[in-house]
């Protein structure tokens, strides 16, 4: 069933004898050829700004009400690119090392090479675009380190990378538009896949403003919708970032790959009370600066301005000395767990820890002294120019968190936890971004490709942008070249007929239930089964518990859920409802697949496969694979496994100290 159609040769030539080698289609005859593109954030936008721009047909659609509202737009850092402006060592190699070593060894080489390759070429696509990008005092572009690295490699715009790049690829976007190569529908929800002789051949789309059912034909069908981190319920995510669109592609035939493999990012504003439906990330670039403490007292009540320096535990410098603070994110999350589990914890709920941005404003208020030649400056006036440069790099960070918290982190340290962030899993793709189901593609988070079982900050933004704009271009045009003979498809086809009627019967099934329970209880209830049994740390026994009380919720969702209003209206509850269906299947398969994968790797850790100083337990002989999920009915699933050949790179147990 799996064929990563790999191709052959030394590593570092795949790409380039892939590009040199496969098919093409003319300009005539892309004009007759249409593309369907579910989601348009980055990777979306870019694959949609790209294929109108070499003259397909593209139909773009989204659930926002513009793309520019996309969940790419919420991601702070920055983005990798292996262009060595710091003369530091970095290379297209090592940010493929990086990446694999990452990701704990469970990635798949190939495709990491090339993302490392085409890295360099999304940095001045992006500037060509206008991006902002944060620049030295020189002209060029800044660099800053993140986790997992001993380079700086990340390029950045302040604290809001996400939002330029989105506008930088949106702009692309709307120029398409514009000239008649892309039709945007926003306000739609893809609500089913149509395959036609085994291949995707277009969608079932609601209209969210009139509740309308439409149907739309593709020769191709580009899923780009994100991450399912919201399963958790309580997450990093846009309060819309759902799995609908990759769970239809789920169950029609599209292999589901590695679900269990989630990220917990370390830096989050920590849960302050049940009434919150969301959580706020707080960039991993402030790890370049701040450092990370606990008071080496248990259950320490005083304020952190009176524990002194020698009463303070900064337990990620301790621990990993070679990386320090800016050890990867599964590594950072699970050593803030472990000291406030041990009672070490901060704030009124003592599930948080320190960052404290103190010794950074006073060496760059040092720094900047030195600049104006000054020796006699007072520590009160070091202290506010080091404030100064904090501000120009982090200053739309430090206001967010005074906002959300109240607390000033120029003065106090800030509190931060780890909290569900990004998914590693998703959508089973080869070398070429295509699924199981011929024709369907799946693009950025919403595929399992790149990131192994942790993926490295700074290198969503990178994937979905090289997805997008570097690789698809290519491997659709290689699989569209044997469809210039076949005509577009008339949306009257029994297929597309049948698919609009399981649609609707779906949806008026829910309205029916007319039960007790709203949808934000039932998702709660299972965001709540989720962390506490397939969060931070799996076991066995939770795991298979989690499985019982999933299938249990199902049953009672599906009897007992009111959703109020009608269905030929705008109907946000609705909407929701079918997600929240959706989320109840996946978290089921996720601890199903967390319950095969007896190691630990990566964001998977279980806690039965530990070392003696409690990090991941790797089983390279046993797991050494992709798990690929086959829907085969209720609750049931077939795995098929696509073996892990490194050839360049040989596995090692992960070591940052």
């Amino acid at each position: 069933m799996l064929n990563a159609k790999i191709p052959s040769g030394p590593l570092e030539n795949k790409w380039a004898d892939y590009k040199g080698h496969c098919k093409l289609v003319n300009p005539a005859n892309k004009r007759k050829l249409e593309v369907i593109v579910v989601g348009t954030g980055l990777a979306g936008a870019s694959a949609a700004a790209s294929l109108g721009e070499l003259g397909y047909k593209v139909k773009a659609f989204c659930f926002q009400d513009s793309p520019r509202r996309a969940h790419s737009i919420a991601a702070q850092g920055g983005i990798n690119a292996a262009k060595n402006y710091q003369n530091d060592g970095d290379s297209v190699f090592r940010l493929f090392y990086d990446t694999i070593k990452g990701g704990d060894y469970r990635a798949r080489e190939a495709n990491v090479h090339r993302l490392a390759e085409v890295s360099t070429n999304i940095i001045d696509q992006c500037v060509a675009q206008g991006v902002p990008f944060a620049r030295e005092y020189g002209g060029l572009l800044s660099n800053r380190s993140f986790g997992g690295t001993q380079v700086q490699r990340t390029f950045y715009a302040a604290g809001q990378t996400g939002q330029q790049l989105l506008i930088g690829a949106y702009q692309a976007l709307e120029r398409q538009v514009a000239l008649g190569n892309v039709t945007m529908y926003s306000r739609h929800e893809m609500l089913e896949v149509v395959t036609i002789d085994g291949k995707a051949r277009g969608i079932i789309a609601r209209d969210l403003v009139n509740g309308k059912l439409e149907r739309h034909f593709g020769h191709a069908v580009l899923l780009c919708s994100g991450g399912y981190g919201n399963v958790f319920y309580l997450s990093t995510n846009a309060m819309g970032s759902n799995v609908t669109a990759a769970w239809k592609a789920h169950k029609k035939g599209a292999a589901f790959a590695n679900p269990c493999f989630t990220q917990i990012h370390p830096t989050c504003i920590p849960v302050s009370g049940d009434h919150q439906s969301k959580l706020t990330l707080m960039s991993e670039s402030l790890r370049n600066d701040g450092r990370i403490w606990v008071p080496k007292k248990q259950n320490d009540t005083r304020k952190a301005t009176d524990i002194p320096e020698e009463e303070r535990d900064y337990y990620l410098e301790r621990r990993y000395p070679a990386f320090g603070n800016l050890v990867p994110r599964d590594v950072a999350s699970r050593a803030a767990k472990e000291r406030c589990d041990a009672g070490y914890g901060v704030g009124s709920s003592k599930q948080a820890v320190y960052l404290d941005y103190a010794d950074a404003i006073l060496r760059y208020g040092k720094i900047e002294a030195g600049k104006q030649g000054r020796s006699n400056v007072s520590e009160e006036e070091i202290i506010a120019m080091g404030k100064e440069v904090v501000k120009a790099k982090y200053g739309n960070l430090f206001d967010m968190y005074e906002k959300i918290t109240g607390e000033n982190p120029y003065e106090v340290p800030m509190r931060i936890y780890p909290a569900v962030h990004y998914t590693m899993g998703g959508l089973w793709v080869d070398y070429e971004l295509q699924t199981t189901v011929p024709g369907l593609y799946a693009l950025g988070e919403a595929n399992f490709s790149d990131h192994g079982a942790n993926r490295l900050g700074a290198s969503a933004l990178m994937q979905g942008l090289a997805d997008g704009y570097f690789v698809i271009p290519y491997t659709l045009g290689n699989n569209l070249a044997d469809e210039i003979y076949s005509k577009a498809i008339e949306t009257t086809h029994p297929a597309f007929e049948e698919a609009e009627k399981a649609v609707s019967d779906r949806i008026n099934h829910l309205m029916n239930i007319k039960g007790k329970q709203t949808v934000e209880s039932f998702h709660k209830r299972l965001g709540k089964i989720m962390w506490d049994k397939c969060g931070m740390a799996r076991n066995k026994e939770g795991l298979e518990q989690a499985i019982r009380e999933i299938q249990a919720l199902k049953k009672e969702f599906w009897s007992d859920v009111r959703i109020p209003g009608e269905v030929n209206e705008m109907n946000t509850e609705l909407d929701k409802a079918n997600r929240v269906a959706d989320f109840i299947e996946l978290g089921e398969l996720m601890c199903v697949d967390a319950l095969t994968r007896d190691e630990s790797c990566g964001g998977h850790f279980r806690e039965e496969f530990q070392t003696p100083e409690g990090e991941a337990l790797r089983d390279d002989a046993g797991h050494m694979y992709v798990s690929a999920w086959e829907l085969k009915g209720e609750h049931q699933w077939e795995l098929h496994k696509e073996p892990l050949n490194y050839e360049v790179i040989k596995p090692t147990q992960r070591n940052y100290k």
